[in-house]
């Protein structure tokens, strides 16, 4: 299966909420999907980089930034610590790096765009918080499904055996 998004919207037309299209697709996996887990954090990816070292037993983390493209929330060493430990995915909203190496990770990687610069490791950040961007509101528990036309949100999984 090359496009999920499509099938998925057509089957489930009132369960789907589609983020506006701001995002990139950069790692290995191009379809990812799982259970949410959100991140709030700005210009500091402390809460990603704890995170990823945690099993993620298939879950996605979805990482609002702010929307900033200053500093680069995900690196080729977090991405990598990632699938070691089972996450399907991270949707970021904000700037990644290293995007070469990433693409050669089996993870889903998508995010606004890219920047060189890593961030600050404060401490600072949110784990397991409501956020709102790309149009939607998105909480730990909902599910995320992305592939190359987008992404979405649902409130519970949905059933994937009946789409072609």
């Amino acid at each position: 299966m090359l496009d999920l998004l499509p099938d998925l919207c057509d089957c489930y037309p009132e369960q789907v909420r589609v983020l506006h299209p701001l995002f990139n697709s950069y790692g290995r996996r191009q379809i990812f999907f799982g259970e949410i887990l959100t991140v709030k954090c700005f210009e500091d990816n402390s809460m990603v980089k704890q995170l990823v070292t945690q099993p993620g037993t298939g879950r996605v983390m979805v990482v609002d930034g702010g929307g900033s493209l200053r500093k680069a929330l995900l690196g080729d060493l977090l991405a990598q610590a990632a699938a070691s430990n089972g996450w399907a995915g991270l949707i970021i909203n904000g700037a990644i790096r290293d995007v070469g190496t990433i693409a050669t990770i089996d993870i889903g990687v998508q995010a606004l765009n890219t920047h060189p610069l890593k961030t600050e490791k404060l401490g600072a950040g949110d784990i397991g918080v409501d956020l709102e961007f790309a149009g939607q509101l998105i909480k730990s528990g909902q599910f995320a499904y992305a592939d190359r036309n987008g992404i979405v949100i649902t409130d519970s999984a949905l059933d994937l055996t009946s789409l072609a």
